[in-house]
């Protein structure tokens, strides 16, 4: 069972799409350095090659929804917000900002993200 002070992604507006992740001293590695420096790609590699969390870790599907957005994946994005969404595993999650969200919650506010093309933005910039 996964550890309530697991990583996940806090979506939050304001001015587009801010990431916040939980902090770095989870004991498994689901993309957070990489998700804060902005280094998108390095974080699919860190969630994908994560050993510790399953694949159908809401905290872990969340991450690498993010990170995949990020980098303009937009339909695999949705596949992964969606499947937290649905997810049989519900979990409180802590985010660097200390708030406490539930995973389904942010999993539906990625899918709104996404939908609202919100994403785009971090898209152009990793072009440049």
């Amino acid at each position: 069972m996964m550890s309530l002070i697991a990583a996940a992604a806090l979506l939050v507006v304001a001015e587009g799409p801010v990431m916040v992740v939980s902090a770095p001293e989870a004991e498994y590695d689901i993309g957070y350095v990489e998700l804060v420096t902005g280094e998108d790609r390095a974080a699919i590699k860190a969630i994908e090659n994560c050993e510790k969390l399953p694949a159908s870790d809401p905290a872990r599907q969340i991450n690498h929804a993010v990170a995949l957005a990020r980098v303009g994946e937009f339909d695999a994005a949705r596949e992964k917000f969606d499947a937290a969404a649905r997810n049989a595993d519900r979990f409180e999650l802590e985010t660097t900002s200390g708030a406490w969200v539930d995973s389904k919650v942010l999993a539906r506010r990625g899918l709104a993200m996404l939908d609202g093309g919100e994403f785009r933005g971090y898209e152009a910039l990793a072009v440049r």
